[in-house]
């Protein structure tokens, strides 16, 4: 069955499989540190529910409309691929229509979720298209650079730096350099997870850090890329003096987890990149927003 040929699905079922489709579960990488920089913007300043309901919105519509741009676009690859060719359009579970429908209506919402912001801060509305423009592009980059993992980085990297501004209207150092951290972070992870790719990327033409260094020369990289997170964590809470105790001990946190990444993950054992991914990163990204939640609170 062919994605043109998809099997129409009831409504709950389209949904379960839509969900699916864009890793619902995966929003809890970047949503963790849009909601720290938010906090960390409204720390001091009176703020009502609506710029939180907007940038819950923003968050959840935009990651939902770029995953699902990125499936659309990689499609014919990921049929291909092994170890990507049950994902739901190459497998027909999902029809190239519905998904299309699905990326528009999310990419529209996330750009009328910003008028939430207004009339007091316009900034969310100017910036919504070059956002989401840069969010869709990242789709191609395996095409042309081997630095698509630090493009998906920076993307991420929005997050915090797009709270700040929804509640503030304004943009300082604290936001800035969590959301570098932000980008190193999901560069080496990214990096990481590429690793289990890297023969089909060098067949397919693509362009990858691991296809490019070899899988050896990207575990590297990105430990590298994983230090200076702890490096711009650690500019974050210097440059932000509500931060405590509290935040230190989770910037120390942090860098243990970070070790256990890389400690599992070998050159010539990439049978727990799963766990490294997702349970890892997920602890990471959580655990921050609650200590950083936390010391604001004390």
């Amino acid at each position: 069955m062919t994605t043109e040929q998809a099997k129409p699905l009831k409504p709950l079922a389209a949904i379960r499989e839509l969900l699916g489709l864009v890793r619902f579960s995966h929003t809890l990488f970047a949503l963790p540190f849009a909601l720290l920089g938010a906090a960390m913007a409204a720390a001091g300043h009176r703020t009502g529910p609506k710029p939180w309901l907007g940038i819950l919105l923003c968050m959840v519509t935009a990651r939902s409309a770029a995953m699902a741009f990125n499936r659309l676009v990689d499609r014919h690859l990921d049929a291909r691929n092994p170890r990507t060719a049950t994902r739901h359009l190459p497998s027909g579970r999902l029809s190239v229509r519905a998904v299309t429908l699905f990326t528009i209506a999310n990419a529209a919402l996330f750009v009328a979720s910003t008028a939430l912001f207004l009339p007091e801060n316009p900034w969310p509305v100017v910036l919504s298209v070059p956002v989401l423009l840069w969010l869709l592009g990242y789709s191609y980059a395996k095409r042309f650079t081997s630095l698509a993992h630090y493009w998906l980085g920076a993307a991420l990297a929005m997050a915090p730096i797009a709270a700040w501004i929804a509640i503030r209207g304004d943009l300082a150092w604290p936001p800035v350099l969590l959301g570098l951290a932000v980008l190193c972070w999901v560069g080496g992870f990214d990096i990481i997870y590429a690793c289990q790719d890297a023969a089909f990327d060098r067949q397919s033409g693509l362009r990858s850090i691991p296809a490019r260094l070899g899988v050896g020369g990207a575990l590297r990289l990105a430990a590298a890329s994983h230090a200076a997170m702890v490096v711009c964590l650690v500019a974050t809470g210097l440059s932000y003096p509500a931060f405590g105790l509290v935040y230190w001990v989770g910037v120390a946190t942090v860098a243990v987890l970070l070790s256990y990444e890389h400690a599992i993950v070998r050159e010539y054992d990439l049978g727990r990149v799963n766990v490294a991914f997702f349970y890892v990163n997920i602890g990471i990204s959580l655990g921050l927003l609650a200590i950083g939640l936390l010391d604001l609170a004390i």
